[in-house]
């Protein structure tokens, strides 16, 4: 019998950013994934917040019948995953994080949201703004990275997990970062890793924030040893 592993995506992503990575498991898992409000193909229009996205997960879960489920967090995905893991426990089974950013405070969060400027993107990385507009149709991509950015300046403030959230999660729980992410630094995962119950920390030579940037042999390869193992 084949274990049971979700795939939560990203900030700005969909669920076809694990396209590829599927195609890799899909003889050892049963995958179960789906799009966040908002995000790809689910008009749900409101304001995000990793709340939301974890009453998105709920109600995915419930919908498919699913507990005691192996988690794959790409990023803010991983961030959703634990918030899980801490208010619902009995869903969770094992989690695996990959570049998932911890340390919110008002710094941080509006370093990150400069870098959300939709008219500058649409102008100096065309491409990039092309892929969004694509890859969240017929959502509006624009309004999606200012609702992402209004999310990062709310965590900034105040609403992030505290210390003795992540203190609380007993589930086991791998938590990797690129030694090349320049988004997540390899201090902040290693001070969460600290604060789990069951965690460790994975630092993966060549990795970079971007997931599609990154091998997926590799990645495969480290999913299926981490959840089948131990």
């Amino acid at each position: 019998m084949k274990l049971k592993l979700l795939l939560l995506h990203g900030a700005l992503g969909n669920k076809d950013q694990f396209a590829s990575l599927k195609e890799k498991l899909i003889s050892q898992f049963d995958i179960y994934d789906f799009n966040f409000s908002g995000h790809g193909s689910n008009t749900n229009d409101v304001e995000f917040s990793i709340e939301l996205f974890m009453e998105d997960t709920l109600f995915f879960l419930d919908e498919y019948n699913l507990d005691n489920v192996n988690i794959f967090g790409y990023s803010m995905g991983g961030y959703v995953a634990l918030k899980l893991a801490k208010e619902h426990p009995e869903f969770v089974n094992k989690i695996m994080t990959l570049g998932t950013k911890f340390h919110w405070n008002k710094e941080s969060a509006e370093k990150e949201v400069k870098m959300l400027n939709p008219e500058i993107i649409e102008e100096k990385i065309p491409k990039f703004a092309e892929d969004l507009r694509q890859n969240h149709f017929p959502n509006d991509w624009k309004s999606i990275m200012r609702k992402t950015a209004a999310m990062m300046t709310s965590l900034g403030n105040g609403t992030a997990m505290k210390p003795s959230d992540f203190a609380a999660i007993a589930q086991p729980v791998l938590i990797c970062v690129g030694a090349e992410d320049k988004m997540v630094t390899i201090g902040e995962s290693q001070a969460i890793a600290d604060l789990l119950q069951d965690a460790d920390l994975m630092v993966i030579p060549g990795f970079k924030h971007p997931i599609e940037l990154n091998d997926v042999e590799i990645l495969s390869t480290l999913i299926q040893n981490y959840f089948k193992g131990r």
